[in-house]
């Protein structure tokens, strides 16, 4: 059974539609929510190509042509990072970064984690207080330290641009003046400053709600898809977020 409201396969069906209304759009097997609903089911469940097309009819090739449109589809409405980091009435953001499982890859190196001790792909992600997730920049090889994958698709300066205030974990030290991370050693220092670091915390664990809204779909617990196509895969499945928030 799919856990996915009825009113966000129509949402997917809908932006389906106007994709096949566009010129030279080819004909599909499927109708519009069909294509909707084999695209959420691979998406929530992580059932492979071969299961999805065997349930509905079509062959595993036109079940990948369905996966990866509907996916382009949803990842072009991602919030933009200037949609992201307009400030919030609380003032600040939350940076975090997660390792999104995958498959050994021939080329391996560059994806194993030391950190989480697996093959995967760096995801980052930008948080209201309330842990909504706002913005995932493009996800980067899972060697990528998390500094490194916060300051190459720009999250860190669009930060001090807009002298945003945005709260991180250790790993971001000396990121930049808006930047607020935790202090090395705490206890062994004042109390103002252990009581900043239990007031960084408070307001930081919210964050971690974004990426255990991420994960909800299965696909997203190890991914089996392409590590080129994980960004876009995090970037839809944020897309299919907003509008079941939404309603």
């Amino acid at each position: 059974m799919l856990d996915v409201p009825h009113e966000v396969v129509e949402h997917v069906s809908w932006l389906i539609y106007a994709r096949r209304c566009e010129p030279n759009s080819r004909r599909r097997r499927l109708g519009c929510f069909r294509q909707a609903l084999l695209v959420l089911v691979h998406l929530r469940k992580n059932e492979t190509l071969a299961q999805v097309a065997a349930g509905f009819g079509v062959s595993t090739a036109t079940a990948g042509r369905y996966v990866t449109e509907t996916v382009d589809i949803l990842a072009e409405r991602a919030p933009t990072p200037h949609e992201a980091l307009r400030e919030p009435p609380e003032g600040f953001v939350i940076l975090d970064g997660t390792s999104i499982a995958t498959d050994r890859i021939a080329a391996d190196e560059p994806y194993y984690s030391m950190k989480h001790r697996r093959h995967g792909m760096n995801v980052q992600v930008v948080a209201a207080p309330d842990g909504t997730p706002r913005w995932f920049p493009r996800a980067l090889p899972g060697r990528t330290h998390d500094l490194t994958a916060a300051r190459a698709p720009g999250v860190i300066q669009a930060g001090l641009s807009r002298r945003l205030l945005v709260l991180a974990d250790r790993a971001y030290q000396g990121a930049g003046a808006t930047v607020r991370t935790p202090y090395y050693h705490h206890h062994e220092l004042p109390e103002h400053y252990q009581r900043y670091h239990r007031d960084h915390a408070r307001l930081r664990a919210p964050g971690e709600r974004a990426f255990a809204r991420l994960t909800q779909g299965r696909l997203l617990r190890k991914a089996r898809c392409s590590t080129n196509r994980i960004g876009r895969t995090v970037a839809a499945v944020h897309v299919i977020e907003i509008a079941w928030r939404s309603g």
